[in-house]
């Protein structure tokens, strides 16, 4: 959190607090993803460059702290996790593809956290909105933990459970990579994640 906390102080120019409903399926044909794997920001931008993705909100989820700022959830307190929660397009990318971009960019053996962000607000979980995404999220965590027990000993770790309300982050969070590039370059090098991705999966990931 140290790490990351440092690079954010640059680009703040204003905090606003945006709190968003539960997710649930949209009036017009798009649906909603709950995912959180470590950083929001490095988690938005992987989801950002997927066909069909119509938007990504980094935000926070799990806690029972209603409306919750940054500052509370870096606390490690409020039970709350950074998530990103994506809206897509069912015509375009389907939910279990999602689930594939999103295997490719965590470390599931880590539920202390993700790369150099340590505690609980970071550790990695798939928030499933509804019955139907739970099951095709259970099934898929099956079909990594066996894929990967070939190459590691380690448990998948990652935990699925039901979504809960969203509570979009500040402004500046919004989009970080784009507003500032630099600074997210070197934060997501010096963390290491693309490094430990390759290393697990066997191919580079996006960033």
């Amino acid at each position: 959190m140290l790490f990351r906390s440092i690079f954010a102080v640059f680009g703040l120019a204003a905090v606003m607090l945006g709190v968003g409903p539960a997710p649930s399926q949209s009036q017009d044909k798009t649906a909603v993803a709950v995912f959180g794997s470590g950083c929001f920001w490095c988690t938005e931008s992987d989801f950002d460059k997927v066909p069909g993705v119509v938007a990504t909100t980094s935000g926070f989820m799990g806690g029972s702290l209603p409306n919750p700022s940054y500052d509370m959830v870096t606390t490690g307190r409020t039970g709350h996790v950074e998530v990103v929660q994506v809206t897509y397009d069912p015509a375009k990318v389907n939910y279990k593809q999602l689930l594939e971009v999103y295997w490719r960019n965590v470390d599931p053996f880590d539920a202390a956290g993700q790369f150099c962000d340590k505690g609980s607000h970071y550790r990695p979980v798939i928030f499933a909105v509804g019955a139907d995404q739970k099951k095709l999220a259970e099934d898929s965590k099956a079909e990594k933990a066996k894929e990967l027990a070939a190459k590691f000993k380690f448990p998948v770790v990652v935990s699925i459970e039901d979504a809960k309300p969203f509570t979009a982050a500040e402004e500046y969070h919004q989009d970080f990579y784009k507003k500032n590039p630099g600074h997210y370059g070197r934060y997501r090098i010096g963390c290491g994640r693309d490094a430990r991705l390759k290393q697990i999966w066997g191919a580079p990931a996006t960033n």
